[in-house]
């Protein structure tokens, strides 16, 4: 049955369930339209992150390495263990558990704040007397809803590469890689980026012989060049077989596996035999077939909706948060952008800064960074300072046998400000959200260094990191 909604929010991945969230504490009538489907068929809300991405990735990043712990660094903390074996389908029972109850975690938010789940996809079919028409078509039916204001939470997919079709059980992108059903022995991956990196590990860590292929010349562009190449000893180190800088050619199949051509960095021509085989090469906007054109707007050529800073699109209460538009795909950037835009939709004056959202890899250790790296100032032609701090000089991490990594905190050389956090450690991702509220907030490197931090533990080196920039660190 038709109803009129004072918001509509389309896609109920982290941007739109945590948009429709906000929006009905603020006192709203709220609707989610969400039509994403388990394997088994039942409808489920949370998107692509919950069902196929952060949550499930990190649940078999955990497993997987309890296991390389277990079979090989237990000996060192005195503890002799033998036998150690690996129950795929177990850890991926274990796996689809947390994800199920994450799901249902939603639902009973959507109950709670009286949030109406609209089961089907949704597109736009037209505007009238200050509403709009949002179709929502399920399996069997279809019906128009209308809402004052509507947020285009659509998300995003894996980017395919031309040619090489995608089956989810031999060629795989992040959905089949999460549900292998045993450890393949050669293991191909194509692009090593954050996703590619992050399943790359799972399974290295269980036993396969991962290579990956990369076709952009440097390691981990994105990342402070100190952190890259300290990344690049580490994963190697641990038996990643990365390959820059590579042009891949036809990939075939056979008898003996999948057969991957291409040409090195040096101009010669190779090629690898994978059991499987891993595509991820970036993800592309969910925004085809939202019927946009009913009401006057249209993706760009990259695919992605045109925003403002406040993620309003050119028609009056329409607006786009997370994937569909610019900035990076992350999770916690969609969920910021949905609560600013029901906070706008209420009247508010809610902002956010781009610059303070923090970066996460889920590798072993973890990298994280926010802020702008030193390559970055350098081209800008900004005067900084750079203190760098490594855990293999902190108590706590050698007694966790985390003594990997360092944090570097850049700042600038007249005011002191920090303008970039860069971090390499077991703990990354929870030291990280320091120094987002350190810049948020604007501070210097001197209130990071006069902050008293605990003893033991991870979170001493920021502080010795913020008190090298000046040359002061206390325990090197």
């Amino acid at each position: 049955m038709s109803e009129r909604y004072d918001v509509i929010v389309i896609g109920a991945g982290p941007a739109g369930y945590i948009s429709a969230i906000r929006a009905a504490q603020l006192g709203f009538k709220v609707a989610c339209v969400e039509k994403w489907k388990t394997p088994s068929g039942e409808l489920a809300l949370g998107g692509t992150c919950l069902n196929v991405g952060c949550i499930p990735s990190k649940a078999l990043l955990a497993s997987s390495e309890e296991y390389e712990n277990a079979a090989h660094h237990l000996h060192e903390h005195g503890i002799e263990v033998q036998g150690v074996k690996v129950d795929v389908a177990k850890m991926v029972a274990r796996k689809d558990g947390i994800v199920s109850k994450m799901t249902k975690g939603i639902e009973f938010l959507f109950r709670k704040n009286k949030i109406t789940w609209l089961k089907g996809h949704g597109r736009f079919v037209g505007a009238a007397d200050g509403f709009y028409k949002i179709e929502v078509s399920g399996d069997d039916a279809s019906e128009i809803n209308e809402a004052r204001n509507v947020i285009i939470a659509t998300g995003s997919k894996s980017r395919h590469l031309p040619g090489l079709p995608v089956d989810n059980v031999d060629v795989c992108d992040n959905e089949g890689a999460l549900v292998f059903t045993e450890v393949p022995k050669r293991l191909g991956v194509i692009g090593a980026g954050v996703i590619g990196l992050e399943l790359g590990s799972v399974w290295r860590r269980l036993g396969s012989a991962v290579t990956m292929l990369e076709a952009m010349p440097g390691f981990l562009a994105a990342c402070d060049e100190a952190v890259a190449k300290e990344c690049w000893k580490i994963f190697t180190k641990q038996g990643l077989d990365i390959q820059l800088g590579v042009k891949i050619g036809e990939v075939s199949r056979s008898a003996d596996g999948i057969t991957v051509p291409y040409v090195d960095a040096s101009g010669e021509q190779r090629s690898l035999v994978v059991d499987k085989l891993i595509v991820s090469v970036g993800r592309v906007p969910n925004t085809d077939k939202l019927g946009l054109e009913s009401i006057g707007l249209a993706p760009n050529e990259r695919g992605f909706i045109e925003v403002d800073d406040h993620c309003r699109t050119a028609q009056p209460g329409v607006f786009a948060i997370g994937d569909v538009v610019r900035g990076p795909m992350l999770a916690h950037k969609g969920e910021d952008e949905g609560v600013m835009v029901a906070e706008l939709i209420a009247g508010q004056q809610p902002h956010i800064d781009y610059n303070c959202i923090p970066w996460v890899i889920y590798t072993s250790p973890e990298i994280a960074w926010v802020g702008r790296t030193e390559q970055q100032l350098k081209a800008e032609g900004r005067e900084y300072k750079a203190g760098q701090f490594p855990f293999a000089a902190n108590g706590r991490a050698l007694g966790m046998l985390a003594a990997e990594g360092f944090v570097k905190v850049l700042a600038d050389a007249r005011t002191d400000e920090v303008l970039g956090v860069h971090i390499i450690a077991a703990t990354a991702s929870d030291l990280i959200a320091e120094a987002a509220v350190a810049m948020e907030f604007k501070a210097s490197a001197e209130d990071i260094a006069r902050v008293c931090h605990p003893h033991p533990s991870m979170s001493e080196v920021m502080r010795e990191a913020a008190l090298a920039t000046d040359r002061r660190a206390l325990n090197m």
